[in-house]
């Protein structure tokens, strides 16, 4: 479905399906931030009460892993945007019947 880091094909290369109309925009984004947010803050918490790092160390080693995670996240959850659209037939994917 994905044909780079975050551009999704405008078909599928399988079955056809056409993907142009997906409408993702913002929404992985923002899932990313939820989730990493809500992962990191109980580490910071727990890392600084039980070793007291310097804040430096403490700020570089999660920065780092902020980003990994950040990275890791991103694409999968914009392609469960796309196919929760393609599920409910959202923004184009289902045929309009007016009969």
């Amino acid at each position: 479905m994905m044909r780079g880091y975050l551009s999704v094909r405008s078909t599928c290369p399988v079955c056809g399906e056409a993907l142009h109309h997906h409408r993702a925009d913002d929404g992985p984004a923002y899932l990313t931030i939820l989730i990493v947010g809500h992962l990191m803050a109980p580490i910071l918490l727990f890392a600084f009460v039980k070793w007291r790092p310097d804040p430096m160390v403490l700020a570089t080693i999660l920065s780092i892993g902020t980003v990994a995670v950040s990275l890791f996240l991103l694409p999968r959850l914009k392609g469960a945007m796309v196919g929760l659209q393609w599920a409910k037939r959202m923004h184009g994917f289902g045929h309009v019947d007016n009969s």
